[in-house]
């Protein structure tokens, strides 16, 4: 089974390995979507979807919302963003039955990137 939260955050970058519009200052509304795979554990669920809100908003949104992200990750593309995700939540997601899967992360309605660590 694949569970699955979306969480949405606002934040400003610019790429300045990038040669383009995109290495000036911009911001997004960055669709999150985070994948935890696994069975059913002793209360019948894969993972509580209270506790991975409390993990995400703590590990992540609470970090990046609103901030630029060039202070907090080198050179913040989509790329980057999803492995600094991942690094923050794989360990606290980890139970016996389950797993952190795959992060999504939308830049835009139409660009985004799934990584699976």
């Amino acid at each position: 089974m694949i569970l699955i939260k979306e969480f949405e955050f606002d934040a400003a970058h610019n790429l300045v390995k990038y040669h383009g519009k995109c290495e000036r200052l911009h911001g997004h509304t960055y669709k999150l979507i985070v994948k935890i795979e696994g069975e059913p554990g002793e209360e019948d669920m894969v993972f509580d979807f209270v506790e991975l809100k409390r993990i995400v908003k703590a590990k992540v949104i609470d970090k990046l919302d609103h901030y630029y992200l060039n202070d907090i990750i080198e050179q913040p593309t989509a790329e980057n963003i999803a492995k600094y995700v991942w690094n923050e939540l794989v360990d606290e997601i980890k139970r016996d039955n389950c797993k952190l899967f795959e992060i999504e992360i939308w830049e835009t309605k139409t660009s985004g990137l799934i990584y699976r660590g």
